[in-house]
C-alpha cells in the first residue's frame, strides 16, 4: 500500500521523472523506462495524461513498467489524465484512483475526490496559488503538491511559507512546459484531420510539433490536445535556490533527448559536484522566464 513519503534526511532534494507527455511507440517507451531504472532518479511518474486515443500502452503495460521500476528501487506514481471528456476516460480515472498499490498524481479535481481522503500527489494543473488551497488539498489526502509552472520565485517562496508543515513541494526544473489543454486536438487540426480520425500523427513528433510566429520566432509547441512551451524549461542552475526556499523534489519532464543528462546533472548538483551542460533535442531552445517574473519564453542568465 502507498504510504506518504517522508522528507529526505541526507540529500537536499529528490529527483523525479514526470509522466511521459508524448506518443512514443511501445518499444521506445519500454526502452526509455528500462534505462530510467538505472538512473539516479528517486520518483517516476507513469501513465497517459494527454490523450486516451494513444493506445501503444495499455493499463497492463503501465503496471508492468511500474513493477519493474519499483523492483529497481524507484518510488512509482501513477498519473491521471488532466482533461476528462468521455465516460470511458472517467471510468479509467476511477479505476486508477481506487487502487492503493501505487501512489497517484491527481491531474484534476475529480481525481482528488475519487481518492476519498487517501494519499495522493496534487499535480501542477490543479493550479494551487495560496495556502488555503494547500490546506484543503491536505485535508483531502495530498502529501505533496507540484507547483504551477508559471509561478515565479517570490510567489513560490510565499506559497511554500503558507503550506502545511508536513506537505512536500515538487517543482519542474527541466523539459518543455505543458501550458494548456483543449478539447480540440491541435495536431490533428494542423494536418487538417478530424480528432477522431487523426491518424495518430503525434507519433511523428516525439517532442511535440513546434510553432513559430510570422516573424519566425519559436513560440509554442502542440502535442495533441496539449499546448506546450516551444523552448525547454531549464532551471538546473536554480536548484540550490529552489532547495533553499523549501522544494523537496525536482522534476524532469521526459524529452526524446537530454532527459537522462538532466537527471545526471541534478544528481551531481545535489552531491556538490559540478554538472555538465545538458544537450537539448535539435532545434529546441531554453527558457526560464517565469521563475524570474518575466515572460515564460525569456531566458535570463547569470541570476541566482
Amino acid at each position: 500500500m502507498f504510504m506518504p513519503s517522508t522528507f529526505p534526511s541526507t540529500l537536499p532534494w529528490r529527483i523525479a521523472a514526470g509522466p511521459l507527455l508524448y506518443y512514443w511507440s511501445r518499444q521506445e517507451t519500454f526502452d526509455f523506462y528500462a534505462a530510467m531504472s538505472c538512473m539516479p532518479v528517486d520518483i517516476v511518474y507513469l501513465g497517459e495524461t494527454v490523450c486516451s486515443r494513444r493506445h501503444e500502452l495499455r493499463d497492463a503495460d503501465w503496471l508492468e513498467l511500474a513493477a519493474m521500476l519499483r523492483k529497481s528501487g524507484k518510488s512509482v506514481v501513477l498519473s491521471t489524465r488532466t482533461l476528462i471528456e468521455t465516460s470511458a476516460e472517467a471510468a479509467a480515472v476511477r479505476r486508477l484512483c481506487a487502487q492503493d498499490e501505487y501512489a497517484v498524481e491527481a491531474g484534476e479535481t475529480g481525481a482528488v475526490g475519487l481518492r476519498k481522503g487517501r494519499p495522493f500527489v496534487a499535480g501542477p494543473h490543479l493550479n494551487v496559488y495560496n495556502g488555503e488551497a494547500l490546506n484543503w488539498l491536505q485535508q483531502q489526502g495530498a502529501t505533496r503538491f507540484v507547483a504551477p509552472l508559471e509561478m515565479n520565485r517570490d510567489t513560490l517562496t510565499q506559497l511554500i511559507a503558507e503550506r502545511p508543515a508536513d506537505m512536500e513541494v515538487e517543482a519542474m526544473v527541466w523539459g518543455r512546459m505543458p501550458l494548456a489543454f483543449s478539447a480540440r486536438c491541435f495536431t490533428a487540426r494542423h494536418f487538417r484531420l478530424h480528432k477522431d480520425d487523426c491518424g495518430f500523427r503525434c507519433k511523428e513528433h516525439p517532442d511535440g510539433l513546434a510553432l513559430r510566429t510570422r516573424e519566425s520566432q519559436d513560440f509554442l509547441a502542440i502535442n495533441g490536445v496539449q499546448t506546450q512551451s516551444a523552448a525547454c524549461l531549464d532551471l538546473l542552475d536554480e536548484t540550490q535556490a529552489l532547495a533553499r526556499i523549501g522544494v523537496n523534489v525536482m522534476r524532469v519532464s521526459p524529452q526524446s533527448q537530454g532527459s537522462f543528462h538532466a537527471i545526471m546533472a541534478l544528481d551531481a548538483l545535489r552531491h556538490g559536484r559540478a554538472a555538465t551542460p545538458v544537450a537539448l533535442p535539435p532545434g529546441m531552445g531554453r527558457c526560464n522566464g517565469y521563475w524570474h517574473a518575466k515572460p515564460g519564453i525569456a531566458l535570463v542568465e547569470g541570476e541566482t
